[in-house]
């Protein structure tokens, strides 16, 4: 009875402008940002689920003959909207990212003659894939249906937390397939599946697991799956051919013989099926093992309906989105608003079974005491306005990210804190030590319910690990020389910042040597600011600037993923004294207005998978991340009404209801936790400090339900797409003198109201 108080209770919170009940799921669409470079998936999953369930349209490998395709790049979700055929639904899938990995048991219905390959996009009747339109295609959170035309199939999926569920309804037929594709995988390759096993426990019962080597170099995920009609007949075909057979081939192997093992293996199940007849499928993972999965199906899935656990599902959506009340402008908006919030909440992804077993980054089991174990940190990405977002609407959750981020410092040989970690794996992506900026934000917002000391401690030894990517030259040079290290003006950038952080959390600890220490490596950017050509550039190791150097260039010279013009304005951590540097308040302003207004030439970004015209506006490429925080700089001139009508133009540029509707990968939620903050009217410039800057909301009210238990309501009045300026903001009925608001401010409730105006307030 308390569970359906709850979820009436939850269901009924949101009100929109005519004072009626509104569902926030009404306005979620999962579609957005799966075309083009937006990198999302469409499939069912939970708010930070460990099983992501979304069809995959393509079978695309990342190379051929040892040569990467590029092509693959478009698939790091495996779904792309302009296609015109699904393959199967896979469990596991990133958001956003900009690589790629997973794409775990892929399951495809099927009726006719068996087939046992994919086929082509272009001949989907020679596989087991199928045609599919859009018009029969729904999406919605914790839900996604779609008609398999080649196979007359309707396709529905949900998920619990870990627990995937499928629901197939079938025409008539004697020939009703259900294959499980172990082969297939998201960027794929021939040797990327080092090894699969499977077991027929009985005639509805499936275990296995495969393992492979990608992102993750040794990645090993755990099935358990169950079958609500029992299966007619099944075998299993192995494509990988081996010396050494040892006595197996006493058996027949591929017909209904009750287990498989080899790096290649598809799996057929066959039925017979009435007409309308539904087959439910139940996948359970584990990174554990198979009996963990067992527990988990058990636990979440066992003697539930498919409507029954999308229900439950789609309530604990309603729960996570309900935590901020929004009226806009428009209804597109609100669309805008809801799918940005649910971006925001698909990862970090939770990693451990019910009873709290997990594998660690060692390979051991570990078991998860006093919190729950997550994985997958884009942490390169996140640090900017996703986890600040989390320290605000999902504070509970950030400390448990956190102490799994001191878990996989527990058990890393690098005694190091993850830099791009999944599944048990440290994949080295991108640059910075930027779980040092997560953890630092938790601890100056006071939201660090963990041992501070030894995540300080940790913080240090990270940024002192000499042999990671240039850090010993930093130290002892002051900067990352380019002829040592690649990347070597934005290594020393993000570098100094972190070390801003450490230095923050050393200053609260009382740790004032190191305090001093990492205050002066915090200065590190002045060491490659050429005030010649008024940017950073890069340096050699003999103290000389490399010859060639063109700002706009985004393809390595000094820089990854963004260019000088960009990178040379990330020191988020001291604008005023980067102002001072680049010739004072008035010309920066100068400069940093021209930025969105000048052009970036195609040949700029043509060989930079990441920067695409569709998130550049001028030279400003706010499509990837280093560009985030560069218009809130205005409010350290004298003009922040410059940052106002700029931050309007990014949100309506950049963000619209539609599948193609987000100018980059949303990466793993900071694109969204950009709009979030922005659409709210202020943003996170430097985590670690306790400032917000000020923008300009674009949503009329916002009412933000804290986890303690107090609100804090943001008001815009005269809000229109022509206000985009702002005159006057009060908190709490008192006038705000300065740019920006504190989290204490924030998290203590009340309310804050923008008065906006057509016209700039320049004085």
């Amino acid at each position: 009875m308390k569970q359906i108080i709850t979820s009436f209770f939850v269901l009924f919170t949101a009100i929109n402008v005519f004072g009626q009940a509104t569902d926030p799921l009404d306005y979620v669409d999962p579609m957005i940002g799966t075309a083009r470079m937006g990198h999302t998936y469409p499939g069912a999953t939970a708010p930070f689920g460990m099983v992501q369930l979304s069809p995959d349209t393509d079978t695309i490998p990342y190379a051929v003959n040892g040569k990467y395709t590029g092509d693959v790049y478009k698939y790091c979700a495996g779904y792309q909207y302009e296609d015109k055929t699904i393959v199967g639904f896979s469990h596991t899938h990133f958001s956003g990212t900009g690589h790629s990995d997973l794409g775990d048991f892929l399951i495809m219905p099927t009726v006719g003659s068996l087939q046992l390959n994919p086929g082509t996009s272009d001949k989907p009747e020679t596989g087991y894939r199928s045609r599919f339109s859009h018009d029969t295609e729904d999406a919605e959170a914790g839900y996604y249906k779609v008609q398999l035309d080649d196979h007359d199939i309707q396709a529905e999926l949900t998920a619990t937390t870990r627990v995937g569920v499928h629901r197939y309804t079938f025409p008539e037929t004697d020939e009703a397939h259900l294959i499980l594709d172990m082969m297939y995988g998201i960027y794929n390759y021939d040797e990327k599946t080092t090894w699969s096993f499977i077991r027929m426990e009985n005639d509805t019962l499936i275990t296995g697991y495969k393992s492979t080597n990608g992102w993750a170099r040794t990645r090993t995920m755990y099935f358990a799956m169950s079958l609500s009609k029992p299966v007619k007949s099944y075998g299993f075909k192995s494509f990988e051919k081996h010396p050494y057979k040892g006595f197996w081939g006493r058996f027949d192997q591929e017909n209904n013989f009750p287990e498989a093992a080899n790096e290649k293996i598809r799996v057929h199940f066959d039925f017979d099926m009435k007409e309308g007849e539904q087959l439910i499928v139940k996948m359970a993972l584990s990174p554990v093992s198979t009996e963990g999965a067992l527990k988990n199906l058990q636990a979440e899935a066992a003697g539930l309906s498919f409507d029954a656990i999308k229900r439950l599902t789609q309530n604990a959506w309603r729960k996570e989105l309900n935590k901020v009340e929004v009226k806009t402008i428009d209804e597109p908006e609100m669309t805008n608003f809801y799918t940005a919030m649910y971006h925001a909440f698909l990862g970090p992804t939770i990693y451990q079974d019910v009873d709290g077993k997990y594998k660690g980054i060692d390979q051991n089991i570990h078991q998860a005491d006093g919190f729950t174990n997550y994985t997958s940190f884009s942490l390169w990405d996140t640090y900017r306005a996703l986890h600040p977002l989390f320290n605000v609407l999902q504070p509970a959750r950030n400390q448990q990210m956190i102490q799994s981020m001191m878990a996989h410092y527990d058990q890393s040989v690098h005694k190091m804190l993850p830099i791009w970690s999944h599944h048990a794996n440290e994949n080295w992506c991108m640059i910075g030590y930027h779980s040092v900026p997560v953890i630092a934000d938790a601890v100056m917002k006071g939201n660090a319910d963990f041992d501070i000391e030894k995540a300080f401690a940790a913080c240090v030894q990270t940024a002192n690990t000499r042999y990671f990517d240039g850090i010993g030259d930093y130290i002892d040079m002051g900067y990352v020389p380019e002829d040592k290290s690649r990347a070597s003006v934005s290594k020393t950038l993000e570098y100094a910042y972190d070390d801003w952080c450490i230095a923050q959390m050393a200053k609260k600890l009382g740790k004032k040597e190191l305090y001093d220490e990492f205050m002066k490596r915090s200065e590190s950017y002045k060491q490659v600011y050429d005030s010649k050509t008024g940017f950073m550039r890069p340096k050699l190791s003999n103290g000389e600037w490399v010859e060639e150097f063109d700002p706009l260039d985004t393809h390595w010279k000094g820089f990854i993923e963004g260019n000088a013009w960009n990178y040379s304005l990330y020191v988020p951590h001291d604008p005023a004294s980067m102002i001072d540097m680049m010739g004072g308040k008035k010309q920066f302003t100068g400069h940093l207005d021209s930025l969105f207004t000048m052009e970036l030439p195609d040949k700029y970004f043509e060989h930079t998978e990441d920067i695409s015209r569709d998130g550049i506006i001028g030279n400003y490429v706010h499509g990837n991340e280093p560009s985030h925080h560069v218009v809130y700089l205005f409010d350290w001139t004298d003009e922040p009404w410059r940052a106002q009508n700029k931050i309007r133009m990014i949100l309506k540029a950049m963000y619209k209801p539609a599948s193609n509707g987000l100018g980059g990968n949303d990466d793993f939620g900071q694109m969204s936790a950009w709009y979030l903050f922005s659409s709210l009217g202020f943003y996170p410039v430097a985590p670690g400090s306790v400032d917000y800057a000020l923008g300009s909301p674009a949503v009329e009210e916002a009412t933000i339900h804290l986890e303690n238990g107090k609100d804090f309501k943001v008001v815009a009045k005269n809000q229109s797409d022509k206000n985009v300026y702002v005159s006057k903001v009060l908190l709490n009925g008192k006038e705000v003198k300065s740019n920006f608001l504190s989290h204490d401010d924030l998290m203590a409730g009340g309310e804050l109201v923008f008065y906006m105006s057509s016209k700039p307030k320049k004085k």
